[in-house]
């Protein structure tokens, strides 16, 4: 799973990757005349094209970030690789629009509606009459039956990993003739829309060894316009090979081949010409972009001038050292091994010409999650202070101005702009405010400038990194030299400042008392020894002292303890972009007077021992936003309970923040068929969430992809769903000048 990222519905639940207190929510912006959720903030890029300009047949070669596990979606290991091979081989009665919304399928579906209400809700599917699996056998009610049984959560045996909605079935039968399937329901839901998409075959679905094992690394019966034709473990790809009984417009392409590719690894993927297209970071993307502008002459951005520079500067090192000699041998190897690397560079930037970057926001949002479970932000009031310090506009534009996007912050935990159910809520919480945000910390008994205790427990913390906000870096640049305490000699930190005191007004960055050179760290329970603010550097007093409090970003501190909040991030590749928010976020709190840790570990235990586990006080990751979000979105925001066995059942809640009025709004909405009472009971559970402060949303994802120039309907998608058999190679009357479609539209799948 990205720690930024989170994959389609299909295996939302399955990977990924709020008290309220007595708060007056803001009237509704559903209330008005005009519909809150406006437009999408940016549409899907995905050289759109007609059929008829695509050439028949040829590969396309597209980066995945695994070869999952499983085919079947809703085992718990299912991965969004999964999810797009299903898009593109199962049937699907519903698919994503390009505002996110759940339109039918008319390849499979001819009419779904639901035909009573009472006693019982009842649902009846009008298959399209065309619809047959791989093996010549007609979708039917056979399959509806099977799926529901393997997914009521009624048969231990099968190991799901989601059974919501499929548990409100009372049964599934035939119709009036084949092609109805009729659903009737124990009890009412509103998202019925968001079952049976993907449609598994009763032979996978019919017995729990066939659903546990049988469709793990193959299926044998399809229903889409590709087929899985293998699953090579050892060279990491998926082939999906075009069905030859496909009913519907036949596939452009021949095969569809999905390559793992490490994300780090795609630039050299792609000018390799081993991939037509990648999803990418901002920094290829830029590589990219600067590869297709016009090249004057030989300059690429790391030719001659770089190797000089590196050669010139050696040369200087080297006579500085009195080495003549030894400085003219390095200068040959420095530049025999520049050279090379320009010279692959130059290569590649000539091969990244053929490419260009597509781009759109992905329908996924990042939030900051604040841990409510113990610690200073089990306090509410504490939790409100984090969020009215935040400006979410600011961190918006920072990530998606660059990029060329929209940089409106999400105003919706539930939904986001174009849906549905989207109104900006975030009213509910106030606006950004720093004088508002001290007062809550200290009604919350956080006051500048109090005592802080010393800290008694010198032991290092191997393996993890303590490190203070991007304004505390700055202001140590700023001291050195003007008060005498930082060392200019060894760095060993043996001087004033170790006689049992510390520099009021300034943070060196050093555990005075510990000679360890290193910043205090603090596992989030406040303990940390750091600068009380308001004096000028230079000045001293005795540790535990309270600092004049003139200044408003003076450290808080309660009970002699200092108010330090572990910031939890990953540390693998295309992190970049939150370690980026991270610095502005910890400015912004510093400037409230709270501290934070910033720790960085592992990618592969990011979610698992940290952000699962709750080993975290604030965190940065992403959820996607689906058109069901009654059904998708509690498990992420329902309040925790205790299970049987003492432990506590946070189900997908990391935040550990939930309330009975949230969970009720929920239940409420998903058993109300009246779109519009729905929207306005999903959107109250939003404001709800808002007041209660466990998450705050930033911005709304972006989404990079280099695509080959003669590739059409592939990109950047947005909400919307692909359309796999649209898919292919421009014909050469169709290119424009550079290879691209002459004419640019709008998405496949818009």
């Amino acid at each position: 799973m990205s720690h930024d990222g989170i994959g389609p519905r299909a295996v939302l639940r399955s990977v990924a990757f709020l008290t309220a207190g007595m708060l007056t929510v803001p009237v509704l912006a559903g209330c008005g005349s005009e519909d809150p959720a406006g437009e999408p903030l940016a549409g899907a890029d995905a050289a759109g094209a007609d059929r008829s300009d695509i050439a028949d047949g040829g590969t396309l070669r597209w980066a995945v970030d695994t070869v999952p596990d499983t085919l079947n979606a809703f085992q718990a290991d299912a991965d969004t690789t999964t999810a797009r091979i299903a898009e593109a081989v199962l049937p699907s009665m519903y698919r994503s629009d390009a505002r996110g919304r759940a339109v039918r399928n008319a390849d499979y579906l001819a009419s779904a509606e639901v035909v009573d209400t009472e006693p019982k809700q009842v649902v009846v599917y009008r298959l399209a009459q065309q619809a047959v699996w791989s093996d010549g056998r007609e979708i039917g009610a056979a399959d509806f039956a099977a799926q529901w049984r393997a997914l009521s959560g009624k048969d231990t045996a099968y190991w799901t990993a989601r059974n919501a909605g499929y548990d409100r079935i009372e049964k599934v039968e035939r119709g009036k003739n084949d092609l109805e399937v009729k659903v009737t329901f124990g009890r009412p839901y509103a998202d019925w829309k968001s079952l049976f998409s993907p449609l598994y075959p009763k032979e996978v679905m019919g017995t729990p060894d066939s659903f546990n094992d049988g469709a793990r690394k193959k299926l044998k019966v399809t229903a889409g316009p590709f087929t899985v034709d293998k699953v090579d473990t050892k060279e990491d790809e998926v082939v999906l090979a075009r069905n030859p009984r496909w009913w519907g417009d036949p596939a452009k392409l021949q095969k569809i081949v999905l390559r793992a590719v490490p994300h780090d690894k795609r630039v050299s993927a792609l000018s390799d010409g081993t991939l037509d297209l990648a999803e990418i970071d901002p920094e290829a993307a830029r590589r990219i972009t600067v590869a297709a502008l016009p090249q004057e002459g030989n300059t690429p951005l790391m030719g001659p001038e770089a190797d000089r520079s590196a050669a010139d500067a050696l040369r200087s090192w080297a006579v500085a050292n009195g080495s003549d000699e030894d400085a003219a041998d390095e200068e040959v190897s420095a530049r025999k091994k520049l050279r090379k690397k320009a010279e692959k560079y130059a290569r590649q930037q000539k091969a990244l010409g053929g490419f260009e970057v597509r781009k759109s926001l992905e329908p996924a949002y990042t939030q900051l999650a604040l841990n409510g479970a113990e610690g200073p932000l089990s306090d509410e009031r504490v939790r409100r202070a984090v969020a009215r310090a935040l400006d979410r506009e600011d961190i918006a534009g920072a990530v998606l101005k660059p990029l060329g996007l929209p940089a409106e912050p999400v105003g919706s935990h539930l939904a986001l702009s174009g849906q549905a159910a989207y109104a900006d809520s975030s009213g509910a919480l106030g606006k950004p405010d720093a004088k508002e945000a001290r007062a809550l910390l200290s009604d919350a008994g956080w006051v500048p400038g109090g005592p802080v205790e010393e800290k008694k427990d010198t032991e290092k913390d191997e393996g993890e990194e303590a490190a203070g906000s991007e304004a505390d870096k700055e202001k140590k640049e700023d001291t050195k030299g003007s008060g005498g305490s930082e060392d200019s000699g060894d760095g060993d930190g043996d001087g004033d400042g170790d006689d049992g005191t510390y520099i009021v007004g300034e943070d060196d960055g050093k555990n005075h008392g510990t000679g360890d050179g290193k910043a205090p760290h603090d596992s989030g329970t406040g303990t940390g020894q750091l600068k009380q603010g308001g004096a000028p550097a230079g000045a001293y007093a005795p540790k535990g002292t309270a600092a004049p409090a003139r200044a408003d970003t003076a450290p808080v501190a309660k009970d002699g303890k200092a108010l330090v909040l572990r910031f939890v991030l990953p540390s693998g590749p295309g992190s970049k972009t939150l370690e980026t928010v991270a610095g502005r976020i910890a400015a912004m709190l510093e400037k409230i007077g709270i501290r934070t840790d910033i720790s960085k570990v592992d990618d592969d235990s990011y979610f698992k021992d940290h952000i699962a586990s709750g080993d975290f006080d604030l965190a940065l990751y992403s959820w996607p936003a689906t058109a069901f979000p009654a059904t998708d979105a509690r498990p992420v925001y329902s309040k925790p309970v205790p299970a049987a066995d003492g432990s506590l059942n946070v189900e997908q809640n990391w935040t550990r923040v939930g309330t009975d009025q949230v969970d009720q709004l929920f239940d409420q909405a998903i058993a109300t068929l009246d779109d519009s009472e729905r929207r306005d009971l999903i959107r109250k559970a939003d404001s709800r969430i808002w007041a209660a402060a466990g998450s705050i949303p930033l911005y709304q994802r972006p989404q990079l992809v280099a695509a080959r120039k003669n590739l059409a309907n592939a990109g950047a998608f947005g909400f919307a769903t692909p359309v796999y058999e649209d898919m292919g190679f421009l014909k050469k009357s169709a290119q424009g000048p550079e290879g691209s479609p002459a004419s640019k539209k709008g998405g496949s799948g818009s």
